[in-house]
C-alpha cells in the first residue's frame, strides 16, 4: 500500500482572505481614530486661542479701567490676529452694589458651517455708578 503524503507549502486560499480582512480592519481602525484625534486637536487650538482673546480683552479693560470702556462704546470687534477669524463682544451690566459691573466677553468664530462660541464673565470695579441707576451728581 502506497502513502499519499502531501506537503503543504504556504497558506490556502481563504487563510489569506481572512487575514487580509482582519489586517484591513485594523487599519481602518487606526485610521479612524488618528482623524479623530487631530479633528479634537484643532478644535482644542481654537478653544484655547479664542480663549487668550477673550483674556486679552479682559486684560484690556483692567487696564484702561471699566469707566472708560463704557464711555468709548467700543464693545465689538473682529480679530485675525491669532491667525483665525474670531468675532469677540463684551456686554457689561451694573451690579446695584456701589459701581460694580459685571462683564461677559464672547467670542465666537465659524468651524465650517458650524458656530462655536465662548463666554467669560467676571466683575470689575468701576468709580462712578451709571447714569440711570438714579444716582445723582452734585
Amino acid at each position: 500500500m502506497r502513502r499519499i503524503t502531501r506537503k503543504t507549502r504556504g497558506f490556502t486560499l481563504v487563510e489569506v482572505i481572512t487575514a487580509s480582512a482582519i489586517l484591513c480592519g485594523a487599519v481602518m481602525i487606526v485610521g479612524t481614530v488618528g482623524t479623530q484625534a487631530l479633528s479634537g486637536t484643532r478644535l482644542n487650538r481654537l478653544h484655547e486661542m479664542a480663549a487668550s482673546l477673550a483674556d486679552r480683552q479682559l486684560a484690556v479693560i483692567d487696564y484702561v479701567g471699566i469707566d472708560s470702556v463704557l464711555e468709548s462704546g467700543e464693545l465689538e470687534g473682529d480679530s485675525e490676529d491669532l491667525g483665525y477669524p474670531f468675532h469677540w463682544q463684551v456686554e457689561t451690566e451694573y451690579q446695584d452694589i456701589d459701581a460694580l459691573y459685571l462683564v461677559t466677553v464672547t467670542v465666537s468664530w465659524m468651524d465650517g458651517s458650524r458656530a462655536r462660541s465662548i463666554s467669560v464673565d467676571t466683575m470689575f470695579d468701576g468709580t462712578t455708578l451709571p447714569a440711570d441707576s438714579g444716582a445723582q451728581t452734585q
